[in-house]
């Protein structure tokens, strides 16, 4: 009788600094069925994985704040757990900009813990340079300046949710580039050389989104061409990096203001992706914010 190899037992290292939304990535987690233990000091980890295949998933925070945490520390516990039979590791860092984190702190009165005084923005700044170089190691890195709970919380479970037959989870989306790059993404196309639908008075109130967009765009005789390479690169490069052991991939398209060409590419590039039975994430940065602030209003 063939011997079947038992399924490793993931594990997912969650940082990022205070106020980012590590607490409420850990409770995500827990939700999809990770066992969940937040501000776990970095030396008891060993102890805690002694059942290695098989096991139900475990999400471990790992807050700055403990007293034995440190780069070399976190990377120490990571080489170990890479080296631990039976297991799948990952690192989780959730990012967020500076004046988002200051904000934050401002709006909730919050004392920032490695702030001295009421100084949140020196703690901000100290923090984010403690965790630069883990940062680096990330393997998921979801930047959480322009989400609420709801969007953190399906970002979270699109990448860590039960998996489907791929293992290779693939976020795609569009934004503006007058509001800079995204901060997490793999691969950016830059679409501002296609035409643009903003000049249309008729469909500048509407977005890639809409079909008479689409269409507009589509009349480019540049447009073929781009998105029939850039799909043949991703379809190409997918089952490459499945097989390299990569777990998770973000994809961005940029236009100028974020509502049409970028929109629209995400869009086809995600639809191919679905049909081709791939795990997709599809997100508007943009757009997300417009709907924010006509909710506002």
């Amino acid at each position: 009788m063939t011997q079947v190899d038992p399924i490793p037992r993931r594990v997912v290292l969650v940082t990022g600094p205070s106020g980012a939304g590590r607490s409420n990535a850990i409770k995500v987690l827990e939700d999809v069925g990770f066992e969940a233990i937040d501000n776990l000091p970095l030396r008891l980890i060993p102890a805690l994985l002694e059942e290695p295949s098989g096991g139900k998933p475990m999400a471990l925070g790992i807050d700055p704040r403990t007293r034995d945490f440190s780069v070399a520390a976190v990377l120490e516990a990571l080489g170990q757990l890479a080296q631990k039979p039976g297991f799948s590791t990952e690192l989780l860092f959730l990012d967020c900009a500076t004046d988002v984190l200051l904000r934050r702190f401002s709006e909730t009165r919050r004392r920032h813990p490695l702030a001295k005084g009421d100084r949140p923005a020196a703690g901000i700044v100290s923090e984010l340079e403690i965790l630069g170089p883990i940062r680096e190691m990330a393997d998921v890195l979801i930047d959480t300046s322009d989400l609420n709970v709801h969007e953190l919380r399906s970002e979270v479970e699109s990448w860590f949710a039960k998996e489907s037959d791929h293992r290779l989870s693939v976020s795609v989306q569009s934004f503006s580039y007058k509001r800079s790059l995204p901060r997490s993404v793999d691969m950016v196309f830059d679409c501002r050389f296609l035409n643009n639908p903003y000049w249309e008075p008729s469909l500048r109130a509407h977005t890639g989104k809409d079909q008479d967009v689409a269409d507009y765009i589509a009349q480019d005789p540049r447009f073929g061409t781009f998105c029939e390479k850039v799909e043949n690169l991703v379809l190409w490069l997918l089952p490459a990096y499945l097989d390299e052991g990569k777990s998770h991939l973000s994809i961005a398209f940029g236009c100028t203001g974020g509502q049409h060409r970028s929109v629209a590419m995400a869009e086809c590039l995600a639809q191919v992706l679905t049909s081709e039975g791939w795990q997709i994430s599809l997100r508007h940065r943009e757009l997300d914010r417009r709907r924010k602030d006509e909710a506002v209003k």
